[in-house]
């Protein structure tokens, strides 16, 4: 399986997703800079955080004209496995290719920390390898990481929900929905069940020195899941 991660002027995730794709779960891995217009021969995508093109105008609203996007939404239309990973997140709702918008966090400040989420579906290419209900640590960062959906939309898109913010027991409240995120919302993926886009970060929870090895799973059930195509 070959991953292709995009680089986008401002990225500064990519190399992170590089090294855990390549050096943690040796797979072939390359970079596709965001003037490039095709994937080269890539079996999954990575849009990774960072802050394309300075965050200017919004956050995604600029990356999403990069010719590498065509690329990217008629790989995702065609059922290739995508994911979106904080500002690449960003990128897919600026791209309509996950509904919803981002606004500022609540606290209208930067937030970088862990936080808890519970895993909703275990029926995905995207969380396969955890357990329904689980809950797991991964690190947020992020100024604009409030999710917004209208409610007619979240109520057709709730099935889509593949992890929420949470306290350490998988409950569900404000206090732990650090950026508000309507319905405690952490990653949600498209009703063809092939793009996600969550604002926690795996690639920074891959290894056990970095305090988590649950992101490590997001990956490996993208992995799993392409060997059963």
């Amino acid at each position: 399986m070959k991953f292709g991660v995009v680089v986008f002027p401002g990225s500064n995730c990519d190399q992170d997703c590089v090294y855990v794709l390549k050096d943690v779960l040796h797979r072939p891995v390359i970079t596709l800079w965001h003037e490039q217009t095709t994937l080269q021969g890539c079996d999954a995508v990575v849009l990774p955080g960072g802050f394309s093109y300075g965050d200017y105008l919004r956050t995604g609203a600029i990356a999403r004209f990069s010719p590498i996007m065509r690329a990217v939404r008629a790989f995702a239309q065609d059922g290739g496995l995508v994911i979106g990973i904080c500002n690449g997140f960003q990128i897919l709702l600026e791209s309509g290719l996950l509904p919803g918008a981002m606004l500022r966090n609540t606290a209208l400040r930067f937030i970088c920390r862990f936080v808890t989420l519970r895993v909703e579906r275990t029926d995905s290419p995207f969380t396969n390898r955890f357990q329904e209900g689980q809950v797991i640590r991964l690190p947020i960062a992020h100024n604009e990481g409030r999710y917004s959906i209208d409610a007619k939309a979240l109520q057709t898109n709730r099935g889509q929900v593949l992890f929420r913010y949470c306290d350490a027991d998988g409950n569900l409240f404000d206090a732990a929905n650090l950026n508000g995120s309507m319905d405690c919302i952490a990653g949600i993926m498209n009703k063809a069940g092939n793009v996600l886009g969550m604002m926690p970060h795996p690639e920074r929870a891959s290894e056990a020195i970095l305090g988590s090895t649950d992101g490590r799973l997001v990956f490996e059930s993208m992995i799993e899941a392409f060997s059963h195509v």
